[in-house]
């Protein structure tokens, strides 16, 4: 009995042996490339057992497919102005085609290199076609950050996964600083450009008030001319309407009088107004008696 459980437990630990020899395991976050005699013929990204022959014939290589984040140092970078800043990006990246991987960089370490050269290269070419303003401006509608950063992962995308076999997830710039000269230069931008806008409202404002005073002129003279005619022709009429009287008064001083004396009574009585006067005051004294009058011989 016992030479027949040692012989059980040996070949339960040759069959063990034998499986781990012809079988391999692919994990969640793992993309495994299979290679027959040193010659890539599989690439597997779904998780599971696999058979395979035992080494040499058949060769495992893994790789963590997970997403990784590659911090880069600052980057001094010139603009289209020629305006120097100093750039801190990072790459959100994973290994896509192990087998480029593998053939072009063969470790994480050497791929974040690739990357660091690369997105130098990417940066200049890109923030080199943008101007300063478009990094850092008052106006918040002329800041270009994500088009930028739209660009330099297009750019960087392409280069890096037909090259290497790494997909970037994502690209963003998390940083910005400006060297000491430069920023002086950006301040005597800025104040320049305030003045310009200050002297350009000053002017803009001179004018709408040249243009305010001269409608006010021109309407006042308007105005001036038109009450000047109305006091004309009521000159006039008055004029008339004295010479009326005048005529009246060469023609029977008493008759003009007493007209004028009942106008005047028409005049007063027609605002419906209550007058406590005496009747021997002028012209309500013609409600108690009539004049003598007496024609003109």
């Amino acid at each position: 009995m016992k030479s027949i459980a040692i012989t059980v437990f040996v070949l339960l630990v040759a069959l063990v042996l034998v499986l781990q020899g012809i079988t391999f395991q692919v994990r969640e976050p793992e993309s495994v490339l299979v290679t027959t005699f040193g010659k890539p013929t599989r690439t597997i990204t779904t998780p599971g057992l696999y058979f395979k022959l035992p080494p040499p014939i058949n060769n495992i290589y893994r790789f963590d497919s997970r997403l990784r984040i590659f911090d880069a140092d600052f980057a001094e970078t010139a603009t289209k102005g020629n305006d120097s800043i100093l750039v801190h990006t990072y790459i959100a990246w994973r290994i896509a085609d192990p087998l480029k991987f593998l053939n072009s960089v063969g470790s994480v370490t050497e791929a974040e290199n690739k990357l660091h050269s690369q997105l130098n290269d990417t940066q200049n070419n890109v923030i080199g076609r943008f101007y300063f303003s478009d990094f850092v401006n008052s106006d918040k509608s002329k800041i270009q950050i994500l088009k930028i950063q739209q660009e330099m992962l297009e750019s960087l995308s392409q280069k890096v996964s037909d090259t290497y076999g790494i997909k970037i997830e994502d690209l963003g710039i998390k940083q910005l600083k400006v060297p000491a000269d430069v920023t002086k230069g950006v301040f005597d931008r800025m104040r320049s450009e305030r003045n310009r806008k200050t002297v350009s409202t000053i002017q803009e404002g001179q004018s709408i008030a040249v243009k305010i005073r001269s409608d006010a002129n021109s309407m006042a003279t308007e105005l001036l001319a038109a009450a000047e005619a109305r006091a004309k022709t009521i000159m006039g009429q008055g004029d008339a309407e004295a010479a009326r009287y005048y005529q009246l008064l060469d023609a029977d001083p008493s008759l003009a009088i007493f007209l004028r004396d009942v106008e005047a009574l028409q005049e007063i009585l027609r605002q419906r107004s209550t007058y406590f006067i005496s009747t021997d005051k002028w012209p309500f004294n013609m409600l108690r008696e009539m004049p003598d009058l007496k024609p003109e011989k």
